[in-house]
């Protein structure tokens, strides 16, 4: 699955309205078994050995031997011993057979199950890496983990029901309706008449019950989600007591699912299953009743006909009381895939051109031309015809209050996020018309809530360059500071930070994220408060190192503690998605604008109001 052109959808697009609920998760339904079919095919002869191997297999360990004992029978019937012999080795001989085939067919079936799972895997986590964060905003971390794995772990039961309750049941009753043919074809249209009755009858039960199971399974996954967002942001739980709140809303939401599984499972058990059982009562007694006639006819196979029938219409009836399961089995598999495939269905917003422009890094000039973007939601844009350019190399501040647009600006030259108009310009080329990959190749990017992974602290600060040296990653670990606690954790670099870096403080996680951005040595800095966690002492010696970060590369800083860009080049003041002010700090400051009175009421290096 391409993450630049991924048909099924790389990112978080609005459903479309018209869509009805019911035809999404059919259209899902349909994609996860497309999906799920499509593995087979890619391991076509694997999959044909999986399917039928166990099939013959079941035909050598079930039906043969019926037939032998049935011969037999008739043999010892009239007094015939000298068959004995060569009908135990011909029984034995058949389910040793079935067992070779079983086997060979296992191995087959491994190996599909084995690959199958691994693509899915692979396919699954390429479209999540695809999505833009506005997807990530709408869904649970825990939710999306479920649903992914679930997609691929999913396709081994799905392969597992095919094999041992479909091919394994259907081939061998064919088999059957051969040899009761041979007896009288009465036999074999009872037999099939029956199995579409049960069909028929079957069918539409199951089809109701999909709605039970939609909601069960809807059910879960906010269970899921909620136990994810309280796992992780379980400092504020503690900090709220909000323990018994979150623990009151969990009970909740799991006595939610219990009922609604109940609800599915009832029915499976009140509605589904009392409709098996007679039939199946009724597929073996006609078939006592059938068999003995056969015998008892003039002419007739005699007592081996009452031993074959009999055994045949056990495994048929067999087949309708695990026609109810098996039909679960194959509808929780697809169901639960469908969950995941129900987020591939909405077409991309971030996708790379389909010809996109080779990059020129020629300069690093950056340029907002009547840029025209609003918000998912609003009905206001937040830029309408903004203008401005940043030269190469050249330091620019962005302040103003918060909600001005700054950091969206930042986002927009990500391509995080696309504008509605005008366009955005690195080098001279539209940012849409490179790829994805080779804009951000150019960028390195200090969020304000820097990112880290639950890994080392070497490979977090070598994540933007993981070709990177062990010497390389101790020098932009020295440049950003970060060797003034590193030394000291207990594996140095090799000190897992945890998940989302909890073990490091919010000065720290600062220090480790301007590493990064010293390490990556790309042409555009883009800095979002990149010292806003980092006491005054610290950030004397990190402004230090973003001075020398900054040296010769475009750089653009969002500030709300104006002392730490006011040596910047140029500082930009947006106001409500306008530039209202443009200069230096002593040009700004002489003017007595806007940039002049935010700096005055500043205390302690803070806005106040």
């Amino acid at each position: 699955m391409s993450i630049t052109a991924a048909p099924t959808g790389a990112t978080m697009a609005e459903p479309d309205p018209t869509i009805r609920p019911a035809d999404r998760r059919r259209a899902a339904l349909r994609l996860a078994l497309r999906s799920y079919l499509g593995e087979l095919a890619r391991h076509r002869w694997l999959t044909v050995g999986a399917l039928l191997l166990p099939a013959l297999a079941n035909i050598g360990i079930f039906y043969l031997p019926p037939l032998v004992v049935a011969g037999l029978v008739t043999d010892l019937s009239v007094g015939r011993t000298d068959s004995t012999l060569p009908a135990v080795a011909l029984f034995a001989g058949a389910m040793l057979c079935g067992e070779a085939l079983y086997r060979l067919g296992m191995h087959c079936l491994i190996r599909v199950d084995a690959y199958g799972i691994e693509s899915l895997y692979v396919r699954g986590m390429d479209a999540l890496l695809a999505k833009d964060a506005a997807f990530f905003h709408e869904n649970f971390a825990g939710s999306l983990t479920k649903r992914v794995l679930s997609y691929a772990a999913q396709f081994e039961g799905f392969v597992d029901t095919l094999v041992f309750n479909v091919t394994s049941k259907l081939v061998p009753l064919a088999f059957a309706a051969v040899v009761l043919w041979q007896y009288d074809p009465l036999l074999v249209g009872v037999l099939a008449g029956t199995l579409v009755i049960a069909a028929v009858l079957l069918v539409p039960l199951i089809r109701r019950r999909q709605v039970l199971v939609d909601a069960r399974e809807a059910s879960l996954a906010r269970v899921s989600g909620h136990v994810s967002d309280t796992l992780s942001n379980m400092d504020a739980v503690r900090a709220h007591a909000a323990e018994l709140r979150e623990a009151a809303e969990h009970r909740r939401r799991v006595a939610a699912n219990r009922a609604l599984a109940m609800r599915s499972w009832d029915y499976s058990n009140l509605c589904i299953d009392v409709v098996v059982a007679p039939l199946s009562v009724l597929v073996n007694g006609l078939g006592l009743m059938l068999a003995i006639g056969v015998a008892t006819r003039p002419g007739g196979p005699g007592v081996a006909a009452v031993v074959v029938v009999v055994a045949y219409f056990l495994q048929a009836a067999g087949i309708l009381f695990e026609f109810n399961q098996t039909y679960r089995n194959l509808e929780r598999s697809t169901t639960e895939a469908a969950q995941f495939a129900e987020l591939l269905l909405d077409e991309p917003e971030i996708v790379d051109a389909p010809d996109p422009e080779p990059l020129r890094p020629t300069d690093a000039a950056v340029g907002f031309d009547r840029v025209r973007f609003t918000h998912s939601g609003q009905d206001r844009p937040l830029f309408d015809g903004l203008d401005l350019v940043i030269g190469d190399g050249e330091r620019v501040g962005l302040v103003g209050r918060s909600g001005g647009g700054k950091t969206t600006m930042l986002r927009l030259l990500l391509r995080l996020t696309d504008v509605q108009g005008g366009r955005i310009l690195v080098g001279g080329q539209d940012v849409r018309r490179l790829t994805q990959a080779d804009l951000r190749s150019r960028i390195a990017y200090v969020p304000q809530d820097p990112v880290m992974f639950h890994r080392t602290l070497g490979e977090n600060i070598a994540f933007g360059r993981p070709d990177a040296t062990a010497e390389e990653i101790r020098a932009a670990a020295a440049a950003a500071h970060v060797l003034d606690f590193a030394e000291a954790l207990p594996d140095g670099f090799d000190t897992l930070v945890g998940e989302r870096g909890v073990k490091l403080s919010g000065g720290q996680r600062q220090r480790v994220a301007i590493a990064r951005a010293i390490l990556r040595n790309a042409a555009i800095l883009l800095l979002d408060e990149a010292t806003s966690a980092l006491d005054s002492e610290s950030e004397a010696l990190i402004q230090e190192a973003l001075h020398r970060l900054m040296r010769d590369r475009t750089t653009i800083a969002i500030a709300h503690r104006l002392s730490t860009v006011a040596g910047m080049d140029r500082l930009v003041v947006v106001e409500q998605g306008r530039i209202v002010e443009q200069g230096t700090h002593a040009e700004l400051l002489a003017a007595g604008g806007q940039y002049a009175a935010l700096w005055e009421r500043q205390s302690g290096g803070f806005l106040t109001g």
